[in-house]
């Protein structure tokens, strides 16, 4: 039996109890998949974050939600970076992670961390069959990228949706949109000093809600930014912890900045 290092850190969040959760496991080797999928679905978190260090400042990474491995994931990188910089050592002020959805960097700043991500912006598309009735309510206009976006008039009309999480994970995936899975953005516009909100369900891949989704903001910020006219945005994933994020437009990359607080520090016995 092998004793692992394990972490959980509240991502996109100033305080504990916040934001969402992720765990974060260093590897020297990968485990096989089956191995890294039951630990996910132990730890029974949205995201679990494997890593191994290839050099100084750069790692290979990869995630895995309790339905398993997904191509990207911000909030689980996020976690990762603060689990490495404030627990594993890492002297770097620069990270790389070469992972299945290309490279990603993170780097520190005075108030977080940043992220570049890969902007994943979205095309228009009709209202899939059975969408309005699993959410609960019609969306003013539906798009698709790397995840459904589907808008509403309001935050108020995010916030109240209720919606049937076994019709969403039974809509059939219409591979020509190039979606990566049938999960669903619900946004509007935000209020006050908030350029958007979101929400995001994924029951698909096991996840009826996730409280702050760094990936679903690869696609909403350059949406949002093309709406609203504006290459910064304030936003907050409106779900029952939530979180805030800046989103930025720089060319074909988003950047999405947060912080992260540490909760957990453990071994594991696999």
């Amino acid at each position: 039996m092998t004793r692992l290092k394990i972490y959980q850190a509240d991502a996109f969040a100033d305080e504990l109890f916040a934001g969402n959760p992720a765990a974060v496991v260093p590897l020297e080797e990968w485990l096989p998949d089956e191995t890294l999928l039951k630990i996910a679905q132990e730890n029974n978190l949205s995201e679990t974050a494997y890593t191994i260090r290839i050099d100084a400042g750069r790692y290979h990474i990869r995630w895995f939600t309790p339905g398993g491995e997904v191509p990207l994931c911000g909030h689980a990188t996020l976690a990762t970076s603060h689990i490495l910089w404030t627990e594993e050592g890492e002297t770097s002020d620069y990270l790389t992670f070469e992972c299945l959805s290309g490279e990603l960097e993170v780097v520190r700043t005075k108030t977080g961390y940043r992220m570049d991500f890969p902007s994943l912006p979205p095309k228009p598309i009709e209202t899939p069959e059975g969408l309005a009735d699993a959410l609960g309510a019609e969306p003013v206009e539906v798009q698709a990228g790397h995840y459904l976006l589907a808008r509403f008039r309001t935050a108020d009309d995010v916030l109240a949706l209720k919606p049937d999480f076994k019709a969403l994970a039974a809509l059939p995936l219409d591979e020509r949109e190039g979606l990566a899975r049938m999960s669903v953005m619900a946004t509007a516009p935000g209020e006050g000093e908030l350029d958007f909100v979101s929400r995001f369900f994924a029951p698909q891949v096991g996840i009826d809600e996730d409280p702050v989704t760094g990936s679903a903001h690869c696609t909403l910020t350059p949406y949002w930014a093309e709406e609203l006219g504006k290459d910064t945005l304030r936003a907050r994933q409106v779900s029952a912890r939530g979180g805030n994020l800046v989103c930025r437009m720089s060319a074909a990359r988003v950047l999405l900045e947060g912080n992260c607080v540490t909760y957990l520090w453990g071994e594991i016995a696999v």
